[in-house]
């Protein structure tokens, strides 16, 4: 166990013993099984509670974890996945949890829930960071500093696939239409070679740096068949792709793109479709299209299909940092480095972007 973890349990568990908390442990690899099967019962806890993605943050994107658990009368009853993002260009932060969508704690009790969220603010102040975040679903701080940009979207499957058809508002159902028109397929991979072609083209255009092709082949390797890759071809050529998790009764398309064709075909908007379609055939009753800034071409689309946009409370305990962060393309200051590159040549952006994007959070 961690000296950091240990320091805090002296200073606070004799009065969490006398208030009749639960007690605050570090996470072991020995403990993932049962920290999944928390996460999996947990109504609170998301896909990206799951311990997986310790693994996959620390071995793709070199960044140190801190995996809390409450625990009493030998149960869990409460997790909170953290990591720490230490950049000369973006500053120091403990977030639950960066390069996911949601986060925070996940409990079953109030107690336990408090008990995290004590560990959690002194884990912060011990590692002197700028600031403490918390990816929240819903507020758990009022007090705290948030972040009014991004949202996500929600929408239930409906058994029958004709009629999640219809519920796609006429113009892009349309849409939809026209790619399967043109004779767009989908296929699955377990390969994520194809899938890296159109995603990295997308973002590429869009003047974001890519992940590296060991992050996405981590996803695949650690979450097996909760992570799914699909792509979308038209005369064998690769049109676009998405890489979608799996969780409970849910169908989350993570990360998609396309490439410069797809536009011209409509290849996400099949591929979207496609995905609505394949998960309604095994039974999935809820569509995550995940997160995206306001007033974006992203968050457009999305309501372009119908799903209403629910905000996201990203909270902020601020310790060394005078005001929340603001890492992202919507930021003025960032406009220059976009447009140059999006001038990159595009092996060239991929083997540049990892060392960038890992940083980002």
């Amino acid at each position: 166990m961690s000296s950091i973890i240990e320091a805090f349990q002296e200073d606070h568990q004799a009065s969490l013993h006398q208030a009749g908390m639960p007690v605050v442990h570090a996470f072991q690899p020995q403990d993932a099984a049962r920290w999944d099967e928390f996460v999996s019962g947990c109504p609170e806890a998301t896909f990206f509670h799951r311990a997986g993605w310790r693994t996959v943050i620390e071995r793709a994107l070199g960044h140190k974890t801190w995996y809390l658990y409450a625990e009493s009368g030998g149960e869990i009853q409460a997790v909170l996945p953290l990591a720490e993002i230490n950049s000369h260009l973006f500053g120091h932060c403990l977030s639950s949890l960066p390069f996911c969508v949601y986060g925070g704690i996940a409990a079953i009790s109030e107690s336990s829930r408090i008990a995290l969220d004590r560990a959690a603010q002194a884990l912060a102040a011990r590692l002197n960071t700028d600031y403490l975040e918390y990816r929240n679903l819903r507020i758990q701080h009022p007090d705290w500093p948030t972040k009014d940009l991004y949202v996500t979207f929600r929408k239930g499957i409906d058994p029958e696939e004709e009629r999640n058809m219809q519920a796609i508002p006429r113009k892009q159902r349309a849409m939809v239409r026209k790619g399967i028109k043109a004779g767009l397929e989908s296929t699955l991979d377990e390969n994520t070679e194809r899938f890296f072609l159109a995603y990295s083209a997308s973002v590429h255009r869009l003047g974001t740096p890519v992940f590296s092709r060991r992050y996405f082949r981590l996803l695949k390797e650690i979450f097996a068949e909760d992570c799914e890759l699909m792509v979308i071809l038209k005369g064998g050529r690769t049109v676009s792709g998405v890489m979608s998790f799996y969780f409970r009764d849910e169908v989350l398309p993570y990360y998609g793109g396309g490439t410069s064709e797809a536009r011209e075909v409509a290849g996400n908007d099949f591929m979207y479709w496609e995905l609505m379609r394949r998960a309604c055939e095994r039974g999935i009753k809820t569509f995550d299209f995940g997160r995206s800034k306001r007033n974006t071409g992203s968050y457009d689309f999305k309501k372009n299909w119908g799903f209403e946009p629910q905000p996201l409370h990203y909270e902020y305990q601020l310790h060394r940092a005078g005001a929340v962060p603001d890492h992202n393309p919507l930021n003025p200051k960032y406009q220059i480095f976009i447009k140059a590159w999006q001038k990159l040549p595009l092996p060239m952006a991929n083997l540049i972007g990892p060392y960038i994007v890992k940083n980002l959070g």
